[in-house]
């Protein structure tokens, strides 16, 4: 005869093993943006400028090696008058030897709305001749402490004569 025990035991422990399995340990929170970075390098509005390259500050971005620092305006729509939320402030190098791709590393900073004083970090590969590239949020604090996450640029208008261009972000991330 068998002992009940046995069969007692896996009865109690598969419930008990599921719900440690799938209870969540950490909760995330998950936040969708989508942002419009205004780069202007002409004109009054100006938010970039060339800060190193093979001719010195007036060499080209679209040239490899060159250096360009920016304070963009960030706002909520493609409109320059949109309700602007922050600044993107950081760097673009030209990294590719065919001057066809840039590395970005910038801070989005905001400075109204519901993410008023924090920041997200964003960093990586732009090769601009594609319609869209994926970049990645590497830090951020604030309301988006701990965070990680990736996001999708796409050029949505590009004035190369006057070197001017607004971008958008869809920024998908995850924090606590």
């Amino acid at each position: 005869m068998s002992n009940p025990i046995f069969f007692t035991i896996p009865l109690i422990a598969i419930p008990i093993l599921y719900w440690a399995y799938t209870y969540p340990k950490n909760k995330y929170k998950q936040t969708n943006l989508v942002l419009y970075v205004h780069d202007n390098h002409t004109g009054d509005d100006k938010s970039a400028m060339t800060i190193a390259g093979k001719d010195g500050p007036t060499t080209s971005i679209m040239h490899f090696g060159t250096l360009l620092v920016h304070d963009a305006s960030v706002t909520l729509g493609p409109d320059p008058g949109s309700k602007e939320v922050g600044r993107a402030q950081g760097m673009y190098i030209n990294s590719q030897l065919d001057g066809k791709a840039l590395y970005m590393i910038f801070s989005i900073m905001f400075s109204d709305g519901d993410y008023k004083n924090s920041t997200l970090e964003i960093q990586g590969a732009d090769p601009f001749v594609l319609k869209e590239r994926e970049f990645s949020v590497v830090s951020g604090t604030g309301y988006f402490r701990f965070v990680r996450g990736y996001g999708i640029m796409t050029t949505e208008f590009l004035d190369i004569q006057n070197k001017r261009a607004i971008i958008k972000l869809n920024i998908t991330v995850r924090h606590f």
